[in-house]
């Protein structure tokens, strides 16, 4: 025989296939939201690749046929150019011709690069005297080509310490651009002008 107080136990609103299913959701919203940060990490402005120290960038007027060579000569008497990009810690990155290898096929369509630049990097710090030096290599226009020279320090945070033009008056010409020096601190000072050939043709 049952008895009865009167009280009965309440019955629940929710049904567990519903509770089942909302539980299922969050689980996926979860996982996508976590597969998404993955997907597009925070861009990291201002990083720049730490496989230099110095970045040396000479230029010279867009669409000019003439062709700049950059000599550099490290504390140790090293020197980079066309034939020889690698020496010590300094590499010639990027060797340009003037409008000679500026130029692709992308589906048969020609497509051309009219920016003049070399590249050379400073991949350690290793203190002493650097010569950075230009040479008129070749020359379709016979004029005199103005030349910039930027030099940047990378580390810890990018820094231009030094920005100025050469002047090469006609083909086989060699100017001392820049001279400088880099501390045992990294820090780059007594930059000047001073005139030092070290183009070996």
């Amino acid at each position: 025989m049952a008895f009865s107080n009167g009280w009965q136990r309440p019955r629940s609103t929710s049904d567990p296939f519903t509770d089942l299913l909302f539980n299922a959701l969050l689980g996926f919203t979860y996982l996508f939201l976590i597969a998404i940060m993955f997907m597009n990490p925070v861009a990291k402005k201002g990083i720049v690749d730490p496989k230099a120290e110095y970045i040396i960038t000479v230029g010279w007027p867009d669409n000019n046929p003439d062709d700049v060579d950059t000599w550099v000569e490290d504390p140790n008497g090293n020197v980079i150019w066309f034939r020889n990009r690698e020496a010590g810690l300094i590499h010639l990155d990027r060797d340009d011709r003037g409008t000679a290898n500026d130029t692709i096929t992308v589906n048969g369509t020609e497509i051309q690069n009219p920016m003049n630049q070399e590249v050379v990097t400073v991949r350690g710090v290793v203190p002493g005297e650097y010569v950075v030096n230009l040479h008129y290599y070749a020359s379709e226009t016979d004029q005199p080509v103005t030349a910039t020279v930027k030099i940047a320090k990378v580390n810890p945070a990018l820094e231009i310490v030094y920005y100025g033009e050469t002047l090469l008056a006609e083909k086989g010409d060699e100017e001392t651009a820049v001279r400088f020096v880099i501390e045992k601190s990294g820090e780059v000072g007594q930059i000047n002008h001073l005139e030092k050939s070290i183009v070996i043709f």
